[in-house]
């Protein structure tokens, strides 16, 4: 009875533990998705063959604001294609301020900025994300859609001067800025003029009060794949995390998902982020010595392994070396499955033979190769990651604008329609903003296979409860 009742507490200790920095396990909708999310491709419950207006976009040094200027994207003359969500669409050429036709029933005058680093060391970010931010506007086709770029010069006071331009301007939403520190000092603003702000950051703190935050957060991802691991046998598994605020979300979301799946912690363990060299905290980990021949001192093959798999949520070069530690210490991939976040979707990442057969929750890629391709056509190179976070982002804010329209005949981004729990259905798969200001991601299970990611468990496509996982 004694134990029975100090694990009861333990248990509730550890849930308590993550309810602290797991905004997850919060029980946040009230209404149930009813139906599919609403495709992004289709702009609007409306929309005709006569809406072919085009978009225009403010430049930070441009005319005045009463002057818009053609959002025209290179390369687009006399093209049929079909666009990021397959939709067939047919173009004779790009889109001008002389494309409305007579019959077309003007749509009003919607002002959106976009918040990104036009100067500074993060610069080629920028001019990336409203690089996508134009492609998305080429394809949503609303003429009187104005796109305010303003530069945030990567800083705190940049971004805020660049939201008080906004705001001065006649912003009615604000997507972006990227960094948490960004939106941290932008928030204020937004705030004071009640303007709504989609930011691109991974910082859920900085979610709420009319701020949503759209970057890939770790929480659906970290339940996501453990959730498979254990429909999977996984039964035993180790944890191997940063010491940071990055690592402490991964944990507590691991933690509450490993309760809810039935999966035994094996090892918990964090390894400081700034030490450079953490072979012995992984060889104590992996239980090297333990399992090592007495007599010859190598590694005995009759050894159990201690655990089925092993959560590293890390990236980059953090990855590789954990992995490459991990097969050192004689867990190679074939023996221990390694789990991931969304920061394994990285190419530097899919290199790694040590990552071999690995399995994180991210967005299906398919949507995202066909981006990468029309903006590689487009631009002559490849967009980083985070630009389908400014496409999905932009394409949002048209669907919104033109459908409250139809709606209640003004434009209007309030909560409701913000908060929609059918979702949308954009490049990174279906998406929708919690009434907390999170966003929530269908996800996909991937798996590293010589250099290639490969779909073992799809992504759901609505969130009715039915389909989620």
């Amino acid at each position: 009875m004694k134990k029975n009742l100090i694990l009861l507490l333990s248990f509730l200790f550890l849930a308590a533990c993550a309810s602290t920095v797991n905004p997850w396990d919060r029980p946040v909708y009230t209404q149930e998705a009813q139906s599919a999310p609403r495709d992004l491709s289709l702009p609007g419950e409306q929309q005709t063959e006569w809406q072919t207006q085009s978009a225009g976009v403010y430049l930070p040094t441009a005319p005045p604001p009463d002057a818009v200027l053609t959002a025209a994207i290179p390369g687009a003359e006399d093209r049929t294609h079909y666009d990021s969500y397959g939709a067939y669409k047919s173009y004779d050429a790009a889109p001008s301020d002389s494309s409305v036709t007579a019959a077309a029933p003007a749509l009003p005058a919607v002002k959106v900025a976009l918040l990104v680093p036009l100067s500074g060391p993060q610069a080629d970010l920028g001019q990336a994300l409203l690089q996508a931010a134009q492609l998305a506007l080429f394809d949503m086709d609303y003429g009187a859609f104005e796109l305010i770029p303003r530069d945030t010069a990567g800083t705190p006071a940049g971004a805020r001067a660049a939201a008080q331009g906004a705001a001065e301007n006649g912003a009615q939403l604000i997507l972006g800025p990227v960094f948490a520190d960004s939106v941290r000092a932008a928030k204020p603003v937004a705030s004071r003029y009640n303007i709504p702000m989609v930011a691109f950051s991974t910082d859920w703190t900085l979610a709420g009060g009319n701020t949503y935050v759209m970057g890939f957060l770790p929480f659906a991802q970290v339940q996501r794949v453990v959730q498979y691991a254990a429909t999977q046998g996984l039964g035993r598994i180790g944890v191997l995390i940063p010491d940071d605020s990055y690592g402490n979300a991964v944990g507590a979301a691991y933690q509450a998902a490993a309760m809810r799946a039935g999966i035994e912690t094996v090892a918990f363990t964090r390894y400081p982020v700034g030490q450079t060299d953490i072979s012995t905290l992984v060889r104590q980990f992996t239980r090297y010595d333990s399992r090592l021949d007495p007599e010859t001192g190598d590694p005995d093959p009759t050894a159990p392994i201690p655990f089925d798999a092993v959560l590293m949520p890390s990236g980059g070069g953090q990855a590789q070396a954990v992995a490459n530690l991990l097969s050192y210490y004689d867990l190679g991939p074939r023996k221990v499955r390694r789990l991931g976040t969304g920061l394994w979707d990285d190419n530097s990442v899919l290199t790694e033979p040590n990552l071999a057969g690995g399995w994180f929750a991210a967005p299906a890629p398919e949507a995202r190769a066909s981006f990468e391709s029309r903006y590689k056509d487009t631009y002559g190179r490849l967009p980083p990651r985070l630009a389908t976070l400014s496409y999905d982002a932009t394409a949002l804010a048209a669907v919104l604008a033109r459908n409250s329209y139809y709606r209640t005949g003004q434009v209007s981004f309030d909560y409701y329609a913000m908060t929609n729990p059918n979702g949308f259905s954009g490049l990174d798969g279906v998406f929708r903003f919690r009434p907390d200001g999170l966003v929530e991601r269908g996800l996909a299970v991937l798996e590293v296979r010589g250099s290639q990611l490969r779909v073992v468990d799809p992504a759901p496509r609505t969130f009715q409860s039915a389909t989620m996982p």
